[in-house]
């Protein structure tokens, strides 16, 4: 499985359930890397989409403990256990984690590759995505060049698991 997330220098990637900068060619990379796959989030990330809808083009897949939360053209697990019996429906390549943090957190042990835009700034945040250069078994596999937009700088990376998962 795969994780996709925008980051800053503290691996910060939220504030108020907004993303804390929209940069062009990071939404283009996610578009374009995403199109056609199975994208896992919570409830919050579904809904701090356009008008709270899933994303076209994509089979969305919502972890939530609220039973009574419904969606239309998204499937709906009500928890952990659930979330994984419906991947294996999926091939695991195709699959794409979404967000937000506790999903992030609840599935990384899960992935062994990372795609993570990370932004060389500082924002007030109130969520995070785990810190892959403190964990051993995480390297960066490839990196792109330094990109800006306005001000300021980001760089595509790619993480993966040293030891993937069987």
């Amino acid at each position: 499985m795969n994780i996709i997330v925008a980051a800053d220098r503290n691996w910060a990637i939220g504030h108020d359930n907004r993303l804390l900068v929209s940069i062009p060619s990071d939404m283009k990379f996610f578009r374009e890397t995403t199109s056609g796959k199975v994208v896992v989030m919570g409830r919050k990330t579904l809904e701090s989409f356009p008008n709270g809808l899933p994303l076209k083009n994509r089979t969305n897949i919502v972890l939530t403990g609220n039973r009574s939360y419904k969606v239309k053209d998204a499937v709906l697990c009500y928890s952990m256990e659930a979330l994984l019996e419906e991947l294996k429906k999926y091939n695991s390549e195709d699959i794409y984690v979404i967000g937000g943090d506790s999903i992030y957190h609840q599935l990384l042990s899960y992935c062994d590759t990372a795609h993570v835009t990370k932004i060389d700034h500082v924002y007030e945040a109130d969520s995070w995505f785990p810190n892959l250069d403190q964990m051993p078994e995480w390297e960066i596999t490839a990196d792109s060049d330094e990109q800006t937009y306005f001000d300021l700088e980001f760089r595509f990376l790619k993480y993966e698991r040293r030891e993937p998962k069987e």
